[in-house]
């Protein structure tokens, strides 16, 4: 089955066209304008099925589902749950939806793989009737790309193992996986919580917001786009590219270190809290732009958990290649660096919707 991949960015769907064999033939970022991605399609060979990346599933969808107007308008119901991205989804679906109305489409889920997160993990100590009327609870994201991490650790590695995944990138996140399924997860009810990110804070004192609110009047419109948009590394360093900080650092830019640092400490007591939810760690694996090319993030991370068993060998992180172990001598847990594969993901999901 050939699958035509949508991920529907902030301003751009990204496509993937994948032959049954997962071999990439076509490849290309395009606006949501129907015309222009009608121009592209043109010329691409005809797709057997469309699987869409879709950020929010709530508590209903638990695996990839085949679309249809009824599942169509549950995603636009769980639209307060992701205010920003569930309409960037739902521009993607039907754009292409209104070029290729007979193809049979997939919705694959960021939040899917995090249902399985026992209660412990996912309970906010919050008031039942909020957890019960608001669907509160701990929903986690970039679930895809943990999914297909986990996999590629499977196949590199062995099954069955406890693995922390890290996915780095613009947003960041952590998964406690074990024997493939997720038992905890840093991000939360939203995106924001969790790990230092490039415009995103990450999780900060819920009584700061309130505070901002209350003393300084700012408006929760105001302080969630602050939070979200104009927080993280750029607020701390002026960039949130993290090759500017590194660079930046290495010649003694004070806000720059501190970035690092503020990073570091964050990323090293994610990976501890996950490695507890697991009770032990086999495999730590880093994927994700910055998981990816950042050797110095690897490196830092690697020198602060030690007492975990992790250490990194120089020479093979310094020059990572595609999947590759970056395993350390004498280390007790094996560390991976994973080329992301959304698309592979969304690809296995969707022939698996559809039974193929």
């Amino acid at each position: 089955m050939r699958v035509l991949v949508v991920n529907a960015g902030s301003s751009s769907l990204k496509l993937r066209l994948l032959a049954a064999d997962d071999e990439v033939e076509r490849s290309a970022d395009v606006e949501p304008d129907p015309r222009r991605l009608g121009e592209v399609l043109e010329d691409w060979p005809a797709p057997d099925a469309v699987g869409h990346r879709v950020v929010h599933g709530g508590t209903r969808f638990t695996e990839p589902v085949v679309l249809d107007d009824l599942v169509r308008q549950a995603l636009v119901d769980l639209t307060s749950l992701a205010p920003l991205h569930q309409p960037k989804s739902l521009a993607g679906l039907d754009a292409v939806h209104r070029l290729l109305p007979d193809v049979p489409a997939v919705a694959c889920f960021d939040t899917a793989f995090h249902t399985t997160i026992p209660a412990a993990a996912a309970t906010y100590a919050v008031p039942r009737e909020w957890r019960d009327r608001y669907a509160i609870r701990r929903y986690g994201f970039h679930g895809l790309s943990h999914a297909y991490c986990a996999r590629r650790v499977a196949e590199l590695a062995s099954p069955g193992l406890r693995v922390v995944t890290c996915h780095l990138g613009a947003g960041a996140s952590l998964a406690a996986i074990a024997d493939g399924r997720s038992v905890d997860t840093t991000m939360g009810f939203t995106p924001l919580e969790g790990l230092v990110m490039a415009t995103r804070s990450g999780t900060v004192d819920p009584g700061l917001v309130l505070w901002l609110e209350e003393h300084e009047e700012l408006t929760p419109h105001e302080v969630a786009t602050t939070l979200e948009r104009e927080s993280g590394l750029t607020a701390l360093a002026g960039t949130g590219d993290l090759r500017e900080i590194d660079a930046a650092a290495a010649d003694g830019d004070p806000d720059a270190v501190l970035a690092l640092d503020v990073y570091t400490h964050r990323l090293v007591g994610g990976i501890a809290s996950m490695t507890a939810a697991l009770g032990g760690l086999d495999v730590l694996a880093f994927t994700g732009g910055v998981g990816e090319k950042s050797a110095t993030v690897r490196r830092r991370a690697a020198e602060r958990l030690g007492f975990l068993g992790v250490t990194v060998d120089p020479e093979r992180n310094e020059h990572v290649d595609g999947d590759t172990d970056i395993t350390g001598p004498d280390a007790k847990a094996r560390t991976f660096v994973v080329t992301a594969r959304e698309d592979l993901e969304i690809a296995h999901g969707t022939r698996s919707a559809l039974g193929r």
